[in-house]
């Protein structure tokens, strides 16, 4: 094992305690909204203990600035505006947007691939 790195299971048992203290923190959030905050707290610890990135899916509910538990129209905003998603923090009052461009260039090509397909079937 080299200097700074962790065995495969050791990763792999990190990855799956993350994905259990977000879980956890979803379903706790109406209930106990300290308790989920913990938990994400506890879920960065484990991240940066063992050199992880957290799952994107988990990614972006939680906020940057604060490390809250986020949940749409419970504690946080989100609008969509100009090609990207702007997550508003009510706890804080933190701003992250994050572009969607590529989203929109994929779904234009595929758009004009169908078009060009369908056109040379005409003929």
């Amino acid at each position: 094992m080299r200097r700074g790195r962790r065995q495969k299971w050791m990763i792999k048992i990190g990855e799956e305690r993350i994905n259990i203290l977000f879980q956890l923190a979803e379903e706790e959030l109406s209930h106990n909204p300290e308790r989920s905050h913990r938990y994400v707290q506890m879920a960065r610890n484990i991240a940066q203990k063992y050199n992880l990135k957290i799952n994107p899916q988990w990614n972006r509910r939680y906020c940057k600035n604060c490390h809250k538990f986020l949940r749409p129209g419970f504690n946080s905003r989100i609008r969509l505006s100009n090609s990207s998603i702007i997550i508003n923090c009510l706890e804080c009052g933190e701003l992250r947007r994050i572009s969607y461009i590529k989203e929109k260039k994929e779904r234009r090509s595929k758009k004009i691939e169908f078009h060009t397909l369908k056109e040379g079937t005409d003929e």
